[in-house]
């Protein structure tokens, strides 16, 4: 995310960093820079805490240092960098002198990806109270939301398509919401929120039948039909309507729970509509024995899955995501297409404000980096 780089130079030196933060936290706090390809939680520059609200770190001897430091200091995650009093973003800093001591000053921490800046949240339309669903004769609630500058820009942006939308961004959602407007609107000042997300509601009572892919442990569900009409009915209108990146590879969609579930068929089973996967807690106990032999009927294509599971959500939460994983790497058939980020919280429990934790952390690997895995 950030790139600045220099040249190394031959000399080395003992430089010592001195920070002074008024606000500080439990938090470690982690130096990343151009001299360790800007990791933010390399315990090599995890700095020493001398008290509360004051942190040094020494520069190794032995280490090749860049002839000027750019770097920022971090929480841990680009989510927990520093901020302005303000709650801005901070430039980069640099250091190009030949001092051996620099006291620098941090107002505030991001935490969790906030605060954000109200101008930069998305625009949120109702593209329709009641849009229909032909495959299953019901109709739905539809959002879309939009990158802030929309109407100013001609630009045309990657689509993400999520499930359950009463959870995403309504403030008085009975379980909480993953506030996907709040961290868009930071994600934008850092270049991974130029991106529209189209989130259909689901069904109420209806939700697990809907969300239900085929026969598994809840019954015969009408999961297969929900997921043609996303495919078939929903992406070409939103594709006709929005400034969008049609192609696979700009694609994606994502859920959590049996949002998730359903998620995971429907990048299986078109692979040539979705490129991009988000995957949060899903709901494998329902069918424990997934089948994926279908699989290698369908020309294997490049594809991303951001797969994330609790520790705390259940006894088999993180035992039926790791199986599963392991099962979609194995396949010869997608050998080598397959791209897939597993993040793991021990302490993860199975509800949105963990969903929302890891929602940008998914964009960004998804839509914005090259990393494998």
């Amino acid at each position: 995310m950030l790139t600045e780089t220099s040249s190394p130079s031959s000399t080395l030196t003992t430089k010592k960093i001195i920070l002074h933060t008024p606000e500080d936290d439990d938090r470690p706090v982690y130096l990343s820079g151009n001299f360790n390809n800007w990791a933010t939680q390399d315990f090599r520059f995890k700095m020493h805490k001398v008290e509360k609200g004051k942190y040094e770190f020494s520069f190794p001897d032995h280490l090749d240092l860049p002839e000027e430091l750019i770097y920022k200091f971090t929480k841990g995650d680009w989510s927990e960098v520093e901020i302005d009093r303000y709650g801005n973003r901070t430039p980069n800093r640099h250091w190009k002198d030949q001092s051996k001591v620099k006291v620098e000053k941090v107002a505030k921490w991001r935490k969790n990806w906030l605060p954000y800046r109200p101008s930069q949240l998305p625009q949120i339309h109702l593209m329709s109270e009641e849009f229909e669903i032909p495959q299953l004769n019901t109709k739905r609630k539809v959002w879309a939301l939009l990158p802030h500058d929309y109407d100013s820009s001609d630009e045309h942006y990657p689509v993400l398509y999520l499930q359950d939308a009463q959870n995403l961004f309504n403030e008085n959602a009975e379980f909480g919401n993953w506030q996907i407007d709040k961290k868009l609107a930071v994600m934008s000042d850092y270049g991974i929120g130029k991106i529209i997300i189209i989130a259909v509601e689901h069904g109420e009572s209806e939700r697990v039948q809907e969300y239900n892919v085929g026969k598994t442990l809840l019954g015969h569900g009408s999961g297969k039909q929900y997921i043609r009409f996303v495919v078939d009915t929903l992406k070409p209108f939103v594709d006709k309507t929005y400034r969008t990146q049609p192609e696979r590879e700009f694609t994606g969609i994502g859920g959590s729970s049996m949002g998730g579930l359903v998620s995971i068929f429907s990048g299986l089973m078109y692979p040539e509509v979705f490129g991009k996967l988000m995957i949060f807690s899903p709901s494998l106990w329902v069918i424990p024995k997934i089948k994926l032999g279908f699989l290698d009927i369908f020309e294997p294509q490049d594809t991303r899955i951001y797969l994330y599971a609790g520790g705390d959500e259940s006894e088999t939460m993180v035992d039926h995501v790791l199986k599963f994983r392991k099962r979609l790497l194995k396949r010869e058939s997608l050998k080598g297409k397959m791209k897939v980020r597993l993040s793991i919280n021990e302490q993860g429990k199975h509800n949105e404000s963990y969903w929302s934790d890891e929602f940008p952390k998914a964009i960004e690997w998804l839509f914005y980096s090259d990393k494998p895995e």
